[in-house]
């Protein structure tokens, strides 16, 4: 989402530090850091905003209106909390939403898939999403309800990427000779990518659902074992200077480490403009992103978008 200004953007990211002054900041989750990593797997830029610019308005409403996200959120009943605040928040701006559950839950709707192991929940949500929307939509959003996203940036990301190639993207962490996705940040899939794992998926030898190991791999871990056996490899997001676009941090953790890295440039040591998520949220935390990302507007600034994406109807 571009705009002629970003002091919006980073208002939410000073709002973000009064949220951090005036919480308790022990307690704030904290997992890889924002910075760009130079590793072997690929870095896939946002496009440049001045070729967007150049677009004409007709290009600017097709582009606009032909990425839709479909957004799957894993959830359990201990968090009822965070659920309630992802439901109320962001996730209103997905084109689909549905929540995965680890089993039935009365207060809200969800698709029940009646396992705690978070590696066939995920396993389950993804088979369970290309049977049903494979034809419907071209880009699939996983997150966790820790997660806040902005979707419009996401789309922003994907404008000009190709769905019917096998993209998966994200904050992409090294462990050993794997490179994943880190699913704190939240994983992309192209529908490409989803075609070929909904194969890998009924091989148990590829991609097993229980893993014969000692120890258990985490379930991201795991996704990106079978995509590899598939082809599709772990793709680094960034904007166009560089900076992660998926983040694992919370805001006020960003901040913090700015603070100590970057103390005369807090704002632009901290975060991406274009910023596609953050993690390790409170309920709380959630509503204050919604207030400064889709409300907060400085008295006397006009915002003109090369590209508006509007949530759904209603």
């Amino acid at each position: 989402m571009i705009s002629e200004s970003s002091s919006f953007v980073k208002g939410v990211v000073l709002g973000g530090a009064f949220c951090m002054v005036v919480t308790l900041l022990g307690h704030i989750k904290v997992g890889h850091g924002t910075k760009a990593h130079h590793h072997e797997h690929h870095h896939i830029q946002a496009p440049n905003k001045e070729d967007v610019l150049n677009l004409s308005e007709g290009e600017r409403v097709e582009l606009s209106k032909s990425i839709r996200i479909y957004c799957i959120i894993l959830v359990k009943p201990k968090d009822l909390g965070h659920w309630a605040a992802v439901r109320e928040t962001w996730s209103k701006h997905c084109d689909k939403v549905e929540f995965y559950s680890s089993e039935n839950v009365k207060v809200f709707d969800s698709v029940a898939l009646n396992t705690n192991d978070m590696w066939v929940m995920m396993r389950k949500a993804y088979k369970i999403t290309y049977e049903r929307y494979k034809d419907e939509f071209s880009w699939f959003f996983l997150a966790y309800p820790t997660t806040f996203a902005i979707i419009e940036n996401l789309k922003y990301f994907l404008l000009k990427k190709d769905p019917s190639q096998p993209f998966y993207i994200g904050h992409t962490v090294t462990s050993g000779d794997l490179e994943y996705v880190n699913g704190e940040g939240g994983i992309v899939l192209s529908i490409e990518s989803l075609r070929r794992l909904s194969r890998v998926l009924e091989d148990s030898d590829k991609c097993p659902e229980q893993g014969g190991m000692i120890w258990k791999l985490a379930e991201d871990k795991q996704l990106a074992i079978c995509l590899k056996y598939t082809g599709v490899f772990a793709e680094n997001a960034e904007d166009s200077e560089g900076k992660d676009v998926f983040n694992t941090k919370s805001v006020s953790a960003l901040i913090q480490e700015a603070m100590a890295t970057h103390p005369q440039q807090v704002v632009d040591g901290c975060c991406s403009d274009t910023a596609i998520t953050f993690s390790g949220l409170t309920p709380n935390h959630m509503h204050v992103m919604m207030y400064g990302v889709y409300r907060l507007r400085p008295y006397g600034h006009t915002y003109n978008d090369a590209l508006v994406f509007l949530p759904p109807a209603g």
